[in-house]
């Protein structure tokens, strides 16, 4: 069995009567590509500053390769960083901004250039090592830094938040490269965002956090469709919530009353939970539509354009606050405008937690 990249055990980390970190754990494999996912605050940097060496923890253990490094100071840890604004010296050109680390180790000058131009090779920066930071686009100074990372032949690469400081249509694009990149190196991969987006579409797994606990740890298959607490599923992705009761439990499956309809969901987060107490339903906007039998109605407040597909936004009782949406394609749209009424179906299965409010 291969030696885990990274192992936490119960990491804690606090700042004077605040914790910004509640007794972390996580694993992330050789050549996984592991996201912290969450909001502003939510402990995601903390985790990535202590795993990186920049902070201690209070409590708990970190593991590289299967060396514990609690103590170990940053520059013995063999780590690779990328950082939000890149760092990049201004004051050295591409090739000596890329050799720095190898030349903080001792490495020979001829040994160093040839590790260089394979890492520029890598990113597809070859040709411009004698530019300055200040003669690259953003794109190209993103992956200079990334090339700079990964010279040093790292344990683990560390992303904070690197595509920040990009326009959108540019951070497609580079999301795509870095892991075509991050793949052909095979180096275990710890990713900061706050993106949902980001997360889902570049991760092996997600690790959605909040209040300094990371809440679920899977594939973003499984945070997406299968949530395991309701911050999950209201973070991660757009849901309509529908109020419900729990009509009851059978093995690992519950049943969920939502008007006339019933759903089943995961009986886990409801366990504890007696005979018809109100429960919330979640429903990816994608998996409502018109047609088959109604699971609710209401009155069309917008209809907004996305692209590949139209969001339209209702007044509607049966959902929690009184709104819901549904995702669909341009063609099922045609027609509908504020004030129409809209009937949609709804998916036989769902998320449900209980209820924050009695229905």
């Amino acid at each position: 069995m291969a030696v885990e990249a990274l192992r936490l055990d119960g990491v804690t980390r606090r700042f004077g009567a605040v914790t910004a970190l509640h007794g972390a754990s996580l694993v992330v494999a050789p050549g996984e590509f592991v996201t912290l996912l969450g909001p502003s605050g939510c402990g995601k940097t903390t985790l990535l500053n202590l795993v990186a060496g920049f902070q201690t923890p209070d409590e708990g253990e970190i593991f590289l390769g299967g060396e514990s490094v609690t103590r170990v100071p940053v520059w013995k840890r063999d780590i690779g960083m990328v950082f939000q604004s890149y760092a990049l010296f201004p004051h050295m050109n591409v090739a000596e901004n890329v050799a720095y680390g190898l030349r903080a180790r001792g490495m020979p000058k001829v040994e160093a250039m040839g590790r260089v131009a394979e890492a520029l090779r890598m990113v597809r920066l070859s040709g411009l090592e004698d530019r300055r930071p200040r003669q690259l686009s953003g794109g190209q100074q993103q992956r200079a830094a990334l090339a700079r990372a990964l010279v040093i032949r790292p344990r683990i690469l560390l992303l904070d938040e690197p595509f920040s400081a990009l326009d959108r249509a540019l951070r497609g694009g580079l999301q795509v490269e870095v892991r075509e990149i991050q793949r052909a190196a095979g180096v275990a991969t710890l990713f900061v965002t706050h993106d949902q987006h980001e997360a889902l579409a570049m991760s092996d797994r997600i690790a959605v956090m909040s209040g300094g606990r990371i809440h679920q740890v899977g594939t973003p298959e499984e945070v997406y469709a299968r949530p395991a607490d309701r911050f999950v599923a209201g973070f991660v992705g757009d849901a309509t919530v529908l109020r419900g009761r729990l009509r009851g439990l059978m093995g690992g499956t519950a049943g969920i009353e939502v008007g006339q309809a019933v759903l089943e969901a995961d009986a886990a987060p409801l366990r504890g939970l007696s005979q018809g107490a109100p429960v919330d339903a979640f429903l990816r906007p994608e998996t409502l539509s018109p047609g088959g039998p109604a699971l609710l109605s209401g009155e069309v407040r917008s209809v907004v354009f996305q692209g590949g597909h139209v969001d339209v936004h209702l007044a509607c009782a049966e959902a929690a606050g009184g709104r819901a949406v549904a995702r669909l394609a341009p063609m099922l749209a045609s027609g509908l405008a504020a004030g129409s009424v809209l009937e949609l179906a709804g998916p036989s299965r769902c998320a449900a937690f209980p209820a924050e409010e009695p229905a």
